[in-house]
């Protein structure tokens, strides 16, 4: 795990979501921000959905990548983030926002590694326990997995 901000070595599967989320955030639309953010997860067949930020000029219409990932997860039948990684620009580590960490939360649990990388390759990776710790999520409802 990195905890740095400098970039760290990647796994090959690291590598694939991060290309994957590069990928996307090459196509973002981000006109109002200039923050263009790609987003790139595994589900639990192995198979890697990407997104890309889509901005609106009427705020906060927007969405975030790491919701574009989920939604196309889902419609490609996906049901378990097993790894997500979140690709931003800047010197900051750009993680999830509180929305996008509740809506990871809805398809893991806590020990799920969450990668944040900005162009130059992975800075760190978190659990979502670390980011949203006592999470709110479907088993509080009666729901369980």
């Amino acid at each position: 795990m990195a905890h740095g901000r400098g970039p760290a070595r990647m796994s090959p599967a690291i590598e694939d979501l991060f290309r994957a989320a590069a990928a996307a955030r090459a196509r973002a639309h981000a006109p109002y921000s200039g923050f263009p953010v790609g987003a790139a997860l595994r589900d639990e067949t192995g198979t890697i959905h990407a997104g890309c930020n889509v901005e609106n000029a009427a705020y906060p219409v927007g969405t975030c990548a790491e919701a574009g990932a989920i939604a196309a997860m889902v419609a490609g039948g996906g049901r378990r983030i097993d790894a997500i990684l979140v690709l931003g620009g800047g010197a900051e580590l750009v993680t999830p926002c509180g929305a996008c960490r509740q809506r990871i939360r809805e398809f893991t649990e806590g020990a799920t590694p969450i990668h944040v990388a900005g162009p130059d390759g992975l800075r760190r990776t978190f659990s979502l326990d670390e980011l949203l710790p006592a999470s709110f999520g479907p088993e509080t409802l009666g729901g369980g997995r």
